[in-house]
């Protein structure tokens, strides 16, 4: 399979509407996590447009998890707006911390309980897909593929990365960078091609993101 058949052959049964929801929603995701690293409070606007236009194309392409995690980006956005907003005293920028000891145990809870809670929603899949209607339908986990499995993972994983980020904790960047890096092939198999060059960028800016909250706190630590 060569990158013709990987990144443009999918798009072919696209509509231009399509097409262009996922590249404008992949501009304002880029540009959020820009924010992010400049500590920048607009990181939280730009990622709600974001986030809502995901939500419908993630359910479009029956990715069930990723779909609630941007439900879930848009209300820890408002939620991380308002942190913010409250500990910045130019009302843009904050400061970073590193997580508790107590903040890991909250962290290591959420993701066992998002693992089960996608799990479960991907249990009941066949039922919302066939509009809510039992008729006909078996309910259970044989119809997931690798990308699916790999969904539930990511979705989990970016629930306690966006948490730590409304805390301002720098651990956040950690979660983001295993999160995007295993993303990456997730949308090239289910033809999300743009989508997939996204997470690659997010890649790199959440590695440079970490580097710099970390410098950041160190220079705040010295002062």
């Amino acid at each position: 399979m060569n990158l013709y058949d990987l990144f443009i052959k999918p798009y072919e049964t696209y509509t231009s509407f399509q097409i262009f929801l996922e590249a404008f929603a992949s501009v304002f995701g880029i540009l959020s996590v820009y924010f992010s690293i400049k500590k920048n409070i607009w990181v939280y606007p730009t990622g709600i447009i974001s986030t809502l236009i995901y939500v419908y194309i993630l359910f479009n392409f029956g990715l069930l998890g990723d779909c609630m995690i941007n439900v879930y980006y848009t209300v820890m956005s408002i939620y991380g707006w308002v942190l913010w907003a409250k500990n910045a005293e130019d009302h843009v920028h904050v400061e970073v911390t590193w997580a508790s000891r107590k903040e890991w145990i909250y962290g290591s809870i959420l993701f066992v309980l998002s693992l089960i809670l996608v799990t479960t929603i991907y249990y009941y899949k066949p039922y919302i897909d066939n509009h809510f209607s039992m008729k006909g339908t078996d309910l259970g986990l044989y119809h997931l593929d690798w990308g699916n499995k790999l969904d539930i993972i990511t979705t989990s994983i970016f629930l306690v990365g966006m948490w730590f980020m409304a805390k301002r904790r720098i651990e956040n960047w950690v979660f983001w960078i295993i999160g995007d890096f295993i993303c990456m092939p997730m949308m090239i198999y289910k033809g999300l091609g743009i989508t997939s060059v996204q997470y690659l960028v997010f890649t790199i800016l959440a590695i440079l993101g970490y580097l710099n909250w970390k410098k950041s706190y160190k220079e705040k630590k010295v002062q």
